[in-house]
């Protein structure tokens, strides 16, 4: 399987659920922030994603944040989810991935990353290990670069639709 294939899509975290977590065998889930949890750079949470959080977490799920974002960015979102945090994660590099399941005191091989960009979240956990969610974005990026690599994900998507 290619590392740019998710084990499993949906359009919001908030569709992922505990049976899908136990189809994969996975304990815990290591969240992406930016266009997973909230808009690009948006210090709020849509309700839907707090009642999903509160759920998992309900149902013992363990939960981090992984963001290539800065400590000032994470730090305060993950304080008000109640979430530990790794921010400056370098995604695609995998040190990031086994940092966060440390964190919840899990081996990397029984996480799933949750994350909307397939050349950082979805590549880099499947490099790392981890089993990987892909989640639509809540909105498309105006930065020439995330356009560029929302342009190159096109094929892979479409190969993903086709399965």
């Amino acid at each position: 399987m290619s590392v740019f294939v998710p084990n499993l899509c949906r359009k919001k975290a908030w569709e992922i659920t505990r049976a899908d977590l136990d189809r994969l065998g996975v304990e815990g889930l290591i969240l992406d922030v930016d266009n997973t949890l909230t808009r690009h750079n948006h210090p709020d949470v849509d309700e839907k994603i707090t009642a999903w959080l509160e759920e998992m977490k309900g149902c013992g799920v363990k939960m981090a944040v992984l963001s290539n974002n800065s400590a000032a960015r994470v730090a305060p979102f993950a304080a008000k989810l109640g979430l530990a945090f790794e921010a400056g994660a370098f995604k695609p590099m995998t040190g990031g991935y086994h940092r966060a399941a440390k964190l919840l005191g899990l081996s990397v091989e029984k996480t799933a990353v949750v994350g909307d960009q397939i050349f950082t979240d979805i590549a880099g956990g499947n490099r790392a290990g981890a089993k990987s969610i892909l989640v639509e974005p809540f909105e498309m990026e105006r930065h020439w670069g995330f356009r560029l690599k929302r342009w190159l994900e096109r094929p892979v998507l479409r190969r993903i639709q086709k399965r």
